[in-house]
């Protein structure tokens, strides 16, 4: 049994209160770790040393304060075996994909964080016979990240990374589903010879100590990602002292298929938009439109590659999916699969709940699955389910899908496919989403803005425009006299 511990000031140390939290392996549905159920004298404690931090580290230099992060990115490397090793028992995840996404992930973010600051400039201003005005970007003091339990470290290190380089001390949440890694994230810090209080780690439930981190006084910005009810509620909580924040929350992204599509690389990618990581990306493409022409081919040729898919033990080189990442999200999976039958929807294929052998035969398995679904206001098309289910539709016009993949609430991502330059701009621009991928999927430079619109959230994370929120702008204004 593995004790995870709070990251406070520099060392690990246990919560002020005896409450821990279980943490179970999904693919084997056993307890293997507990974890702080944090409180407020913990906050305050991390508080303490943050403010304590914040003076010299805001005044180290952008190449002194990117150096640890360097650092602290060459170390992962060297373990990182060992993190995808505890990603994937944490998530549920394959091992395959903790090693090629996950943890490289989290390399990239820390590398790129701390090198893209050196670019951070201000601007000058000349007012003519009169003087000049430039602007200072500074860091705001001490903020909070929330995190997801769905792509653990790699989104960790994607908040954590540009609010450090930008000289803030940061008082992180992880999931209290996987804070595996970010327990182990702690201990590099320490190796590296982190400043003590620059970076706190508190473990716990969102509801408990994130709700604390949302209405700490002295916390003065926060960067959320997950749900769209839980963002909400943090959205109000802000609003009441106009506290900085940026909010990415749910997706349910329309991907786009046109007849007159490349069909064999698009059937690869709609397979891996749409079940990688077991669907539970929030940029996953869950509603599948296709032209009417070549709709029936696409559904037969569609679900012979789902059928290829094999569900199992994440541990086994030979898995494409592994296991859903706890009870609760496998019971909510399996409500929406009867909500889909009530709603006459046809599953044509998957549906139900995977039993394995072996070590694995408790653990939350869950079959790739594919939802004929022609009502368009129907829930499994209109609400996020975050899983490995997607809907299929058909379409005839341009004008019609557009007016389909735009009729959600949501606006994170959306993905189409065509050779028609003409079509895939004009459709690019009309489309109500953060991110449009013109055939392809998950391409990403990490200097683009992210971030979607409606209940997706507002503001944007990546390049410039993270460090943008993680600093308040000044402006200087100086007059020339005679």
């Amino acid at each position: 049994m593995i004790k995870i511990k709070n990251y406070t000031n520099g060392k690990l140390v246990d919560t002020q209160k005896s409450e821990e939290i279980k943490i179970y392996n999904p693919s084997t549905g056993k307890i293997y770790a507990t974890c702080p159920e944090s409180n407020s004298i913990d906050l305050n404690s991390a508080i303490k040393s943050a403010k304590k931090a914040f003076p010299g580290w805001s005044n180290l230099s952008y190449k002194k304060r990117g150096r640890f992060l360097f650092d602290i990115a060459d170390l992962l490397k060297k373990n990182s075996n060992e993190f995808a090793k505890y990603e994937s028992i944490d998530n549920g995840k394959p091992l395959s994909l903790s090693k090629k996404l996950d943890i490289p992930r989290a390399i990239d973010n820390l590398r790129f964080f701390a090198s893209i600051i050196n670019s951070n400039e201000s601007n000058a201003y000349h007012m003519e016979n009169i003087g000049i005005n430039y602007t200072l970007k500074q860091p705001i003091g001490i903020v909070g990240t929330i995190s997801p339990w769905n792509l653990p470290l790699y989104l960790f290190t994607w908040k954590i990374a540009p609010a450090l380089v930008a000289g803030n001390c940061v008082i992180a949440k992880p999931s209290e589903i996987t804070p595996m890694t970010a327990y182990l994230f702690s201990k590099l810090c320490i190796k590296v010879g982190l400043p003590k209080g620059v970076l706190n780690i508190l473990h716990g439930q969102g509801s408990v100590i994130g709700s604390k981190i949302v209405k700490h006084k002295d916390i003065k910005a926060i960067s959320f990602t997950g749900g769209t009810t839980t963002g909400e509620e943090i959205a109000r909580e802000c609003s009441k002292t106009f506290k900085k924040l940026n909010l990415e929350m749910g997706g349910k992204n329309p991907v786009l298929v046109f007849d007159d599509c490349n069909y064999s690389k698009m059937i690869k990618n709609v397979i891996k938009s749409s079940f990688l990581n077991q669907g539970q990306i929030c940029l996953a493409g869950s509603r599948i439109y296709v032209q009417k022409k070549i709709y029936k081919k696409f559904k037969n040729d569609f679900i012979k590659s789902v059928k290829k898919i094999k569900t199992g033990d994440p541990f086994d080189d030979n898995s494409d999916q592994g296991a859903i990442v706890s009870k609760n999200h496998l019971d909510k999976i399996n409500s929406y699969i009867e909500i889909a039958k009530n709603e006459g929807c046809k599953i044509l294929i998957g549906g139900k709940r995977i039993k394995l052998n072996s070590d694995c035969e408790n653990g939350w398995f869950f079959s790739p699955t594919v939802i004929e679904n022609f009502n368009n206001k129907s829930k499994v098309n209109q609400e996020e389910i975050f899983d490995p289910i997607v809907t299929l539709n058909s379409f005839d016009t341009d004008k019609e899908v557009v007016e389909f993949a735009n009729d959600n609430s949501y606006g994170l991502a959306s993905i189409i496919w065509t050779q028609n330059i003409n079509r895939a701009h004009r459709i690019a621009h009309e489309i109500k989403s953060g991110i449009v991928w013109i055939n392809c999927w998950l391409e990403r430079d990490l200097r683009t803005p992210f971030g979607g619109f409606k209940k997706s959230g507002y503001g944007k994370e990546g390049g410039v425009h993270a460090l943008d929120f993680f600093t308040q702008e000044k402006n200087i204004c100086i007059k020339y006299y005679d």
